[in-house]
């Protein structure tokens, strides 16, 4: 295929696993627009983060590099961006115009990382001192402080309609700002357009006309295992579940469900202004999330883990520019750190040597992916050879491995089966292999070892997991 300097329309979510689509097997969620895309461009089906939680995973698409090389295996928000050329950068440098909307998740706040220019929407941040586009929007529009008066919380599953304009959703406005910049642009050099939707991160604030779109009745069930068991690492892992009750987790998938679906039909109205405006046959349409949502299943909420819904994302190409491979699904082990590099690739621009992810359009592929994510005693750690997962928690010790051909929904763990011996042995020489600085502590005599486990005791959330308030007066930073 021949590379050209085509458009880039870069669409990014927030918390959404491919297995919450329809083209990823979902039955109970309607992504019309989104299905379409994969039908119409290829789909890479085996996609992971390889750190899923908003800033690393962010930082590994915008620099292509592995969280190793750019600092963050935690959530650092104070951490400047490392010194590497970014995707917007890279563009930028080749002519593109570039303009990001919506979320950047980067400190400071208002670096725009490579981006000519940025309109931005940070979920009401202040205490780094800024107020973003979409808060002086709220505040030009008679809305001033009123994005957070739902009382819903940006990481707890409690839900209620949206109680401002249909305009004044996130997802609406950061739409509205996109397609503006499309009309706006600079009609005699290309673009790179990434659109970064909040959402369906909780808050779980749908409008209510996507809200009856979904019943209680129609959501389906969490799913179970045979694996989750009174261990430390297991209580760990669920405590963010624990105490929703059954009414509350289906009202909880409900309106996840109406804030994906409210997100597809607006991708609607920026494809059209592509159309209106001429544009549509010469972009790139690309999609992708930076990390998936448990949603209860196993037990869990949230993400921070390996299992699928929380690791596994979606990422494909669509559009004119990529008929060629039009209806092609590739299933190569695929993550965040390949987004550069293919992109640049495909548009003729030259890969920076900083990057460390692949062109998956290319015919490298990797035999094996390495995740980490956190530190201390929920540190985890992972292996994928495109078939069998390994996961690993040092705090017990606690090995799991899951053969996703046989087990997609990872409901037994085969880790000391005498039938997956050879396998389990070999990931785990691969994972002791990957392991760098302070983790190497967790091999002994060529043996994964750990650390012991301490007891387990519930910890309190006098936070609520960082609830927002009203935003009207604007406390100082130095309040927070």
């Amino acid at each position: 295929m021949k590379n050209e300097q085509f458009n880039v329309l870069f669409i990014q979510t927030d918390q959404w696993s491919e297995r919450f689509t329809g083209y990823g097997g979902c039955r109970s969620i309607m992504t019309p627009t989104i299905d379409q895309l994969a039908r119409d461009g290829i789909v890479f089906s085996n996609c992971y983060s390889s750190c899923p939680v908003c800033i690393p995973a962010r930082r590994s698409l915008m620099t292509g590099t592995f969280p190793k090389t750019h600092g963050d295996r935690v959530y650092s928000d104070r951490m400047l961006m490392p010194d590497a050329c970014t995707l917007a950068e890279a563009f930028s440098k080749s002519g593109y115009q570039t303009m990001a909307v919506g979320k950047l998740h980067v400190y400071p706040q208002r670096s725009r990382i490579g981006f000519d220019e940025v309109i931005l929407q940070e979920e009401g941040r202040y205490e780094f001192g800024v107020t973003d586009d979409y808060q002086i929007w709220l505040g030009e529009h008679g809305m001033t402080g009123r994005e957070f008066m739902h009382g819903m919380g940006n990481n707890t599953y409690y839900t209620r309609p949206w109680p401002l304009p249909e305009e004044a959703h996130p997802t609406s406005w950061a739409t509205a700002q996109m397609v503006r910049q499309i009309q706006r642009r600079d009609p005699l050099r290309p673009f790179f357009f990434y659109l970064s939707y909040q959402f369906p991160h909780p808050p779980l604030v749908p409008l209510q006309a996507y809200l009856d779109m979904y019943r209680e009745d129609e959501m389906p069930a969490p799913l179970r295992d045979d694996w989750v068991d009174d261990s430390f690492i297991m209580q760990e892992m669920t405590a963010p579940a624990r105490h929703y009750t059954e009414k509350e987790i289906r009202l909880a998938k409900r309106a996840y469900f109406a804030q994906c679906t409210h997100i597809d039909h607006q991708i609607r109205l920026v494809l059209g202004a592509l159309r209106e405006n001429g544009l549509l046959d010469h972009t790139l349409i690309v999609f992708a999330s930076d990390h998936g949502e448990m949603l209860f299943d196993h037990q869990m909420a949230g993400k921070r883990c390996f299992y699928e819904n929380s690791a596994h994302i979606p990422f494909l190409l669509s559009g004119r520019p990529v008929a060629a491979l039009r209806g092609r699904t590739d299933d190569r082990l695929a993550c965040l750190e390949d987004v550069m590099p293919t992109l640049l690739h495909f548009c003729g621009i030259e890969i920076p040597d900083t990057v460390e992810g692949l062109d998956l359009l290319g015919e490298q592929r990797r035999s094996w992916l390495y995740g980490e994510i956190s530190d201390g005693p929920k540190a985890t750690r992972m292996i994928h050879d495109g078939r069998h997962k390994l996961i690993y928690y040092p705090y017990g010790n606690r090995v799991q491995l899951f053969d996703l051909a046989e087990d997609p929904n990872e409901e037994r763990d085969v880790s000391g089966s005498p039938a997956y011996a050879d396998v389990q042995r070999r990931l785990e020489g691969l994972l002791m292999d990957s392991l760098y600085g302070p983790d190497r502590a967790w091999i002994e005599d060529g043996h994964l070892c750990g650390v012991p486990a301490p007891e387990y005791t519930e910890k309190p959330d006098y936070g609520f997991s960082n609830q927002r308030g009203l935003h009207w007066p604007v406390m100082p930073p130095t309040a927070h």
